[in-house]
């Protein structure tokens, strides 16, 4: 059994169905040495992606990388803003906007 799971060819990360230790090779999705330990269900970078480009799982952006992820790396909150269950932002252009979704406005009516 492969020990990742890539859905599109347009994903720029696997998902590790195993624990991926330092070293492991991944063959066939691509040749990708792993460069951290990384853990079951967590993303690891199957091509470098560079910082301030779309993290691509299952064939749909899940977030943006903010520093240059090398192939191989753990891909997860540590290197990718994502706006998704943000309710600080706006969903449109990912720009803050006032008030949270999950706060009520106060007696003024001001988020």
């Amino acid at each position: 059994m492969n020990p990742v799971i890539v859905i599109s060819d347009a994903d720029n990360v696997a998902t590790a169905l195993e624990t991926l230790a330092v070293g492991a090779v991944l063959n066939g999705v691509a040749n990708v040495t792993i460069q951290e330990t990384i853990p079951r269900g967590h993303k690891v970078a199957i091509r470098p992606i560079a910082a301030g480009t779309p993290v691509m799982k299952y064939g749909s952006p899940i977030g943006v990388a903010i520093a240059d992820i090398p192939a191989g790396a753990h891909v997860h909150t540590h290197n990718v803003s994502s706006a998704r269950g943000r309710g600080d932002l706006n969903h449109h252009n990912g720009t803050a906007v006032d008030g949270r979704i999950a706060e009520p406005p106060d007696d003024k009516g001001n988020p």
